[in-house]
């Protein structure tokens, strides 16, 4: 029997090794949470404290002047545009973007400007002429080509270009917009046309009676004259 109790024992020893107690078994306590949140800041934990910080660098809103602030556009359509190389006898791409017809607020005249899209470069820039010609690029009716004195690079160059757009109705309506362009340019031209010759004729009408004139008193001054010597 001694034997069999001595088993027990051992049994007994082993349970309890293999269960926990019932402190470790039971859940924190308040001192204990406590206790754990203070060493959770001392290991650099921070609290929200609401506070604002500052900038230290203030960016102003800086205000871009493109140029077109006094022009009403009349057209607004994407483009793939090119120049004619005259020395490479070819022709060259000038960029993908958008190409505009603007109208000046009050002289009224109208000019071509294409930005490309990334880059923002202007690729053409000139004044749109009661004489320009757009004529079909080699049969293509997408496409178009002119003459006219560009001022894209800063300085004024007659140059050749070909315009090319993604669908039929693309290319006509940019045609027909130009071709209303024109003739608002043609009809501010014939205006000033007859303005410059109504001040011709005026200034001719001014300058003839003022020999008129001249010739009276000259003729006045002779007769004083012969009055005197008799």
């Amino acid at each position: 029997m001694a034997g069999v109790d001595e088993k027990r024992d051992v049994s007994a020893a082993e349970e309890e090794k293999a269960t926990p107690s019932a402190e470790a078994a039971a859940p924190a306590t308040g001192g204990e949470e406590a206790a754990a949140e203070e060493a959770g800041k001392q290991h650099g934990d921070e609290e929200d404290t609401g506070a604002q910080i500052a900038p230290i660098v203030k960016l102003e809103e800086v205000v871009i002047s493109t140029g077109e602030e006094n022009e009403d556009v009349l057209l607004d359509i994407k483009a793939k545009l090119y120049r004619f190389d005259k020395e490479g006898t070819q022709w060259k791409e000038r960029g993908v973007g958008q190409v505009k017809l603007l109208e000046h607020k009050q002289t009224k005249k109208v000019r071509l400007l294409m930005r490309q899209t990334r880059t923002l470069k202007i690729c053409a820039n000139h004044m749109v002429l009661a004489s320009t010609t757009l004529q079909e690029h080699a049969g293509s009716d997408k496409s178009w080509v002119w003459h006219a004195p560009d001022y894209s690079d800063g300085t004024l160059m007659e140059e050749l270009f070909c315009i090319r757009f993604g669908s039929i109705e693309s290319a006509q309506k940019f045609k027909d917009a130009f071709e209303v362009a024109q003739e608002k340019v043609s009809g501010k031209s014939e205006k000033d046309e007859e303005a410059a010759d109504a001040t011709a004729g005026l200034l001719d009408k001014l300058k003839v009676e003022g020999e008129v004139k001249d010739e009276a008193a000259n003729v006045t001054g002779n007769e004083v004259i012969s009055s005197k010597d008799e």
